[in-house]
């Protein structure tokens, strides 16, 4: 039986972020056993300094991803061109063209929104480009969002059987923990970005009473984004002397799941404007960690609250502290959580359920 052909666009790999991790995910999955899997590489950027920038590099390089695109349906003749869905003005206007041309020859297309903003981003906008959204997601065969509650973005711009959930997931080697400390570890990793909700965990391990601090360590993996932050999170630690906090950097890889697996609480409260299903999520309930995070974009459909783990408000670092304390205090709770943390991850966030909806959305479309 002939796959049915996917010219699937996606950056890859370096810098990694969601959208990039993703791709090299799905490209080296199982869905090529399904899919004939055509990787249209839309990269040409290596660091986070230009992302989203409007400059002439950048239009020009668009311009020429408009005429690869023409040669690549003419040569390959897939049946759904796979490309990613926009949330800012200068985004979503670069890849109307890639719309058009998939359409105009007579290609299906599925998009799929990596965020969570875009109906906010639809209100902000100026009326010349709501119409224009309009128009477009109305050519559109399939639309993805990556949880249930995000449904709604497009809900004004399309029926509701055009609209796929396909939350991340991947399979990931979680090694044996070691540890050779006697403290409760307390994760963040990511990009240090306020809004991430880097600065909100710094200040609640200053809440704790300091009787709680030789029993935990605050560990903060990620990289700096911004000069501001950094100063700050600098300037809480300076006024915080012997404050448990270490600053690990970067991690990648297998460095990355030995520290997950060698911690015992992630902390993620994020209010990122542009935040879907964060991976990070993915790897801390694949590890067993339980996880205390907000409840923004899909975030809430893989932390369970109370089970396996706690949603607290957005901006609030006493509530992160008393959450703290709650699973530093009770070893079995933590335990609890972290089982159900690493079955919720098995039943919903695996690779092969990444699979199996991708699967799903490409099946749909293709028969239309």
């Amino acid at each position: 039986m002939t796959k049915t052909k996917v010219l699937f666009f996606g950056k890859l790999p370096p810098p990694y972020i969601g959208p990039a991790v993703a791709t090299q995910i799905i490209l080296n999955s199982a869905l090529r056993e399904q899919f004939e899997l055509v990787h249209f590489d839309i990269s040409h950027h290596k660091s986070f300094s230009d992302l989203g920038k409007y400059s002439w590099r950048n239009i020009w390089a668009a311009v020429r991803l408009y005429f690869k695109l023409v040669v690549a349906i003419l040569q390959e003749k897939p049946k759904i061109v796979y490309l990613p869905s926009q949330q800012t003005n200068i985004a979503y206007l670069r890849d109307v063209p890639f719309v058009l041309i998939a359409k105009l020859m007579g290609r299906k297309v599925v998009c799929q929104l990596r965020g969570g903003y875009f109906k906010n981003w639809y209100n902000e906008t100026v009326a010349p480009m709501r119409w224009l959204v309009r128009r477009i997601q109305a050519l559109i065969d399939g639309q993805m969002v990556l949880g249930e509650n995000l449904r709604h973005l497009y809900s004004d711009f399309m029926p509701d059987d055009r609209i796929f959930v396909v939350p991340n997931g991947g399979n990931y080697t979680i090694p044996a923990r070691n540890a050779d400390h006697n403290t409760v570890d307390i994760l963040f990793l990511g990009n240090f970005i306020e809004s991430k909700g880097v600065l909100d965990v710094l200040r609640s391990a200053t809440l704790l009473p300091e009787s709680y601090w030789p029993k935990v360590r605050f560990l903060f993996a990620g990289n700096w984004r911004d000069e501001q932050t950094k100063n700050t999170f600098e300037e809480i630690v300076a006024d915080h002397p012997g404050l448990p906090v270490t600053i690990v950097g970067p991690v990648y890889n297998e460095d990355k799941f030995q520290l997950l697996a060698n911690s015992d609480v992630f902390v993620f409260p994020s209010f990122y404007r542009n935040e879907g299903h964060p991976w990070v999520i993915v790897e801390a309930m694949a590890a067993g960690l339980p996880i205390i995070s907000t409840d923004h974009a899909a975030i809430a459909e893989s932390v369970i609250h109370e089970q396996n783990g706690f949603l607290v408000e957005k901006r609030e670092p006493v509530e992160i502290a008393q959450r703290i304390v709650t699973l530093v205090d009770d070893p079995s709770l933590r335990n609890q959580m972290a089982v159900a943390s690493r079955q919720h991850y098995e039943a919903g966030f695996t690779e092969a359920s990444l699979v199996d909806n991708f699967a799903n959305a490409f099946t749909q479309v293709a028969k239309r």
